[in-house]
């Protein structure tokens, strides 16, 4: 089920499905060590002798965020059993504290003894083996913990703290866990257990007719117990009420950094980037590393998980987060990627959030010869998304710092990383990480990272290296024209395979990522060649059902929901529908063109998750989320082509008020 909401502060974050679950807890690293891994961490309502989770069916549940900020808006409510809970979920941006509010509101007319249970399916460290679960008397509280981690459960409502707790032994032997102790609306009180274990809390609350009660509840994340105990007792004394205005606080003024042209874009849209924008904030580390996405459902299809920082995502969210002007989230992933370079220059498939290589299915072997495992697209973008951040914000000391440990040595390998014959890069994976060839996009993208540190060597004086990357980048660009354009079919290729005797083998599927002719400025809008690619491609990619949207490219595999390649070519993808929102603003020539873009915003919004979080692709005739949600680069790109449709339309607007002054 994918994740409905997620909130988190850049060293802490929780993500929940629809129905209140709370499903992911990573700590100390957005995206590393999840505390959880997809476990069900439940909430439980007893009522008038009758128990009910809040993930039955007879629970409606409706997602949502407070408009404006990281606060989740949260209803659910149960007729059968005559209650509505309204629940708001943070975490707070300095401390590593999680913090619940539930609004209990009785619809029946008498009073009535209500009771919460919180459910702890903890993984310390993702294992089970080990862990420790302990009721504390001093404090009332419960707390789990192994080695350096300590996770400490608190709350209370009007009528004091903990009403009732336990703790044991889960899926072992025959024994399901607590939680199973709780349906009878009484929790044993067993005080310690270790080993695989969970643990249960319940609170008391007397609400009304008509009327309604709160509960708070929180959960403590640290490495030692003092440091828990500590933050347990400043919750305490700060209140969580006024923990959730400062939350709220500080989300409204962080979005005031993103001062942006919407042209005439609804509010609606609007309220999506904003969102858009604080997803991405959640979803990167505080060390730099921008996680592709934190939804450990999808373990069940490959045993791994999106929860790594791919050089390609980064580049392209990092772009732009810096265009809608958060500076600090570009620089701290620049300089993950200086940690990361290789000697040789390059980047590797992908990272852990700590820094350390990702898990990956690239070979060092081709047949009998050595090779690079790598997409060489992932190192060309990071140069190009530094140089575009260099030009917006022009903070000449943070680019030198960066010349000669990431700049210059990208700029040499991708300089030599060629064949000379052909004047192309040397092969190297795609960007969907599923072939090895020479592609218009990874080729795209060495030509704009070669003029990019062609660009910062010439500011830096460094007059030589200028010359050898620009004569390598018209070098690549004419060996593009040469190669990946073809004139029996009227367009790009997606790419080229060197067969076994060196002939080239062409690749004529159409392919969404051939924008990158165009978003990287190889070739212009108006050039006739690009116009015929991109108008087979969004013509041939769109899917032709009641959902609509764009494919990835003819035949797509990945999560493959239909035969009818003709109707179906893929399933839809929000980046790649998108994809094709950027072309329309690119080519727009009065702001009434701009309609076309404006109508892919408005198919993105109907195809968003009720929360607002937007997903990697769609069911091509149910519309339903497939793989990950949130992905951080759906919503990085909706992001990006916003701020492309608010600058776009100020410049034909301003172009035709100036033609009705002449």
């Amino acid at each position: 089920m994918p994740r409905s909401l997620v909130i988190g502060n850049g060293h802490l974050f929780i993500g929940f499905d629809a129905k209140t679950n709370m499903r992911d807890l990573y700590y100390p690293y957005v995206g590393q060590l999840n505390h959880i891994g997809g476990n069900r961490n439940s909430l439980g309502v007893y009522v008038d002798g009758t128990f009910s989770w809040c993930d039955e069916s007879d629970w409606i549940v409706e997602n949502s965020y407070r408009t404006g900020t990281l606060v989740t808006d949260v209803l659910a409510r149960n007729d059968r059993l005559g209650l509505e809970l309204y629940i708001e979920d943070a975490v707070h941006f300095r401390e590593n504290a999680y913090l619940k509010k539930v609004r209990v509101k009785n619809t029946r007319d008498a009073e009535r003894e209500i009771r919460l249970f919180f459910t702890h399916d903890f993984c310390i460290d993702e294992t089970e083996i080990g862990d420790t679960a302990v009721y504390d008397p001093v404090q009332n509280t419960v707390y789990h913990y192994k080695r350096s981690r300590y996770l400490l459960i608190n709350g209370f409502t009007h009528l004091g703290g903990l009403f009732e707790y336990s703790t044991g032994i889960k899926r072992f032997h025959s024994l399901q866990g607590t939680w199973k102790d709780a349906e009878d609306g009484t929790l044993e009180g067993n005080p310690i257990a270790q080993g695989s274990v969970d643990s249960t809390v319940s609170f008391k609350m007397f609400v009304p007719g008509g009327g309604e009660e709160t509960l708070y509840y929180w959960v403590c994340v640290g490495r030692t117990f003092p440091e828990v105990k500590e933050m347990n007792r400043w919750v305490l004394l700060r209140t969580p009420e006024q923990l959730f205005t400062e939350i709220d606080a500080y989300w409204r003024e962080w979005l005031r950094q993103s001062e942006q042209e919407f042209g005439d874009l609804g509010q609606d849209v609007i309220d999506e980037y904003l969102l858009s924008l604080m997803l991405v904030q959640t979803l990167t580390d505080a060390n730099g590393a921008i996680i592709a996405a934190n939804d450990t459902d999808i373990l069940q299809y490959n045993r791994d998980h999106y929860s790594y920082m791919w050089p390609r995502d980064g580049a392209l969210i990092a772009h732009a987060m810096s265009e809608a002007g958060y500076e600090r989230i570009a620089n701290r992933f620049f300089r993950f990627c200086e940690d990361s370079l290789t000697a040789g220059g390059f980047l590797l498939h992908k990272y852990n959030p700590d820094g350390s290589v990702g898990s990956s299915w690239h070979p060092y072997l081709q047949g009998k010869d050595p090779s690079l495992p790598i997409q060489e697209d992932e190192t060309g973008l990071v140069i190009w998304a530094l140089w575009e951040h260099y030009q917006r914000y022009g903070d000449v000391e943070f680019a030198q710092s960066l010349y000669t440990t990431l700049i210059a040595p990208a700029g040499e390998f991708m300089a030599e990383y060629v064949y000379e014959h052909l004047g192309l890069p040397i092969e190297s994976y795609d960007l969907w990480e599923e072939r090895r060839g020479i592609f218009t996009f990874t080729v795209s993208t060495v030509i704009a990272g070669l003029r990019a540190v062609r660009n910062f060597a010439q500011v830096f004086g460094d007059a030589k290296r200028a010359q050898k990357m620009q004569s390598t980048a018209e070098q690549l660009l004419e060996g593009m024209d040469k190669y990946l354009y073809d004139p029996t079919v009227g367009r790009f290729l997606r790419g080229v395979y060197l067969g076994a005797d060196g002939e080239i083998v062409k690749d004529k599927t159409l392919e969404s990522s051939l924008y990158g002719l165009f978003h990287f400025d190889i070739l212009s809008p108006d050039d006739p060649r690009l116009q015929a690619t991109m108008e087979r491609v969004w013509d041939g990619l769109r899917v032709k059902t009641d959902i609509g949207g764009i494919a990835r490219y003819t035949d797509d595999y990945y999560f493959k929901k239909s035969e009818e390649i003709e109707k179906v070519p893929g399933n839809p993808w929000i980046i790649c529908t998108l994809w094709q929102a950027a072309w329309e603003i690119e080519r727009a020539e009065t702001v009434e063109e701009l309609q076309k873009a404006k109508e892919l915003f408005d198919w993105v919004l109907r195809h968003r998750m009720d929360s607002g979080v937007l997903p990697e692709q769609l069911h091509p005739y149910h519309g339903t989320p497939l793989s990950v949600a949130p992905l951080t680069w759906s919503h990085a790109t909706f992001v990006q082509e916003v701020v492309r449709y608010g600058r776009r339309y100020k410049e034909l607007y301003n172009k035709a008020l100036h033609q009705l002054q002449e």
